[in-house]
């Protein structure tokens, strides 16, 4: 047994090591205790505790208690914020890693891990978003078992989520073992990279358009101006900007507020990623446009741009549009701050494409629609706020946004 190994041993069969320094960031109980007490956990705490006081009604009495879903309103602000909505950004881990670990695009490196980690609890959470949505939750394993049918687009989406959730806790797991010092499970898991990468391409290519094939299923519910015959492209290629947006959004927030966990090499490495990642968006969206005048145009909607709904599809068209010129002219003048300004615009008008195909205009003839129930939005944005908690309680302890000074130099993937 080498001298690191037994070093390694020695660690963890130490309790306090376990306790004090991994969880406690080498402080006492009372003194963690004592450090949690600030301006944000008392607000974030306050959400959270009333958000959960909610779910539990939920549970206990019945989903009326907390939204206004219902046979013609399918789809409330749970599964079009947490699914729908959330779905597409955490495509983060999906386009970064195969950047890096197909194309081998190194430059990258430094930010792949925090990708892999916003994919990650992007799919967890909105897995959580969906049991809380779910009728009978208990029922999840219908349409992946019971209910076997392969040519069904619930089925595809059910495995494709569960499967792919599954390879990004794998793919983040070499940085949990790096935190914990297992080596051995770390060395196992950076051998099987390359393999979970090729999966993950698989089953994110495929489910992200399959939740906009699910409603190529209601061209009657969906208002004309976002239902097209070109969905199941749209979803996925504004799944891949999304991705790509999230990164740039987060990094530039952990450069702000996480410093102090960052390392240098991630740090100095952040406008150049900016930028690259930039002019990656700038084709993406420059060909999303396309593929949606190309829609529009072939399914012959332009007519519904004088109707109820036009003056908000022109919002989010126009959003589109200056995106990717943003993009271009970032990059042009090497300015990572305009890029970051574009990734802003982009995620906004995701946002709002995502809502609007699935919940604002969804049955959009309908006399009488109830929409943005109060206690629904309270539990979105508490489900939301405990998700930001849970990646904070990560990066201030595993290695995120900087190398372990234990496996620095070691292969990454």
């Amino acid at each position: 047994m080498t001298d690191i190994e037994v070093e390694d041993l020695r660690k963890t069969e130490t309790v306090e090591y376990w306790i004090n320094e991994l969880f406690f960031n080498k402080l006492s109980i009372k003194e963690y205790v004592k450090s949690l007490i600030n301006p944000f956990n008392i607000i974030a705490g306050t959400i959270v505790l009333v958000g959960l006081a909610f779910i539990f009604m939920r549970f206990a009495f019945g989903l009326n208690q907390i939204t206004d879903s219902s046979n013609t309103q399918a789809w409330g602000l749970l599964l079009g914020v947490g699914l729908f909505t959330g779905v597409p950004f955490s495509a983060s881990g999906f386009v970064m890693g195969t950047a890096v670990y197909i194309f081998g695009l190194k430059k990258y490196q430094p930010v792949v891990t925090n990708a892999i980690l916003l994919g990650f609890l992007g799919y967890l959470f909105a897995v959580v978003f969906l049991m809380t949505d779910l009728g009978r939750p208990w029922r999840i394993y219908y349409p992946m078992i019971l209910s076997f049918g392969p040519a069904s687009v619930m089925f595809l989406v059910a495995w494709h989520v569960a499967l792919y959730l599954s390879v990004q806790a794998l793919e983040f797991s070499s940085s949990a073992f790096e935190w914990l010092g297992i080596r051995s499970l770390r060395k196992l898991v950076i051998g099987g990279t390359l393999m979970l990468t090729i999966a993950g391409i698989m089953l994110s290519t495929l489910h992200q358009s399959a939740l906009g094939a699910m409603f190529l299923l209601a061209p009657g519910k969906v208002h004309p101006l976002w239902w097209s015959s070109y969905m199941p492209w749209l979803f996925f290629v504004s799944a891949l900007a999304a991705g790509l947006v999230y990164v740039i959004i987060v990094t530039k927030l952990t450069q702000m507020f996480m410093r102090h966990r960052a390392d240098e090499r991630y740090l100095s490495s952040l406008n150049d990623i900016t930028l690259g990642i930039g002019k990656a968006c700038a084709l993406i969206l420059f060909t999303y446009v396309g593929l949606r005048l190309t829609s529009i145009t072939y399914e012959n909607a332009w007519g519904y741009l004088t109707g109820p709904y036009g003056e908000l599809f022109i919002v989010e068209f126009l959003l589109f549009a200056i995106a990717p010129l943003l993009f271009f002219y970032g990059v042009q003048q090497k300015s990572a701050g305009t890029v970051q300004v574009a990734a802003l615009v982009t995620m906004i008008a995701i946002i709002l494409n995502r809502l609007n195909t699935v919940y604002i205009t969804f049955n959009w003839q309908l006399p009488h629609r109830e929409l943005f129930y109060w206690k629904e939005v309270i539990v979105v944005i508490a489900v939301l706020t405990i998700e930001v908690l849970v990646y904070r309680w990560i990066v201030n302890r595993m290695p995120v946004l900087r190398q372990h000074p234990d496996f620095i130099g070691e292969e990454h993937g």
